[in-house]
């Protein structure tokens, strides 16, 4: 029997840093609810800014997906980029 390998991992090969700045707009997107389009895992998401919790894994955006209905959580350490859209 020939062992099978694990499923592959996406691995970014960008590295995003949360600065004291970017952190300020994504609370301020979540505090007045604007639309934000974010990179994770090699798929973007463009998600309605709900809040942010702080967590044991760390900090993480709550975002609504209009077209499913769902709150989705994305962990920040796992977000490759961000934008703020409107």
């Amino acid at each position: 029997m020939v062992p099978r390998s694990p499923a592959p991992l996406y691995i970014s090969g960008v590295s995003f840093h949360w600065s004291p700045t970017r952190m300020d707009q994504l609370e301020r997107a979540a505090r007045e609810g604007k639309r934000v389009a974010l990179m994770r895992r090699g798929t973007e998401y463009v998600v309605i800014a709900r809040r942010l919790e702080i967590g044991a894994r760390g900090d993480r955006l709550i975002g609504f997906l209009t077209m499913s209905g769902q709150e989705m959580a994305f962990e920040l350490d796992q977000v490759e980029s961000f934008e703020v859209v409107s």
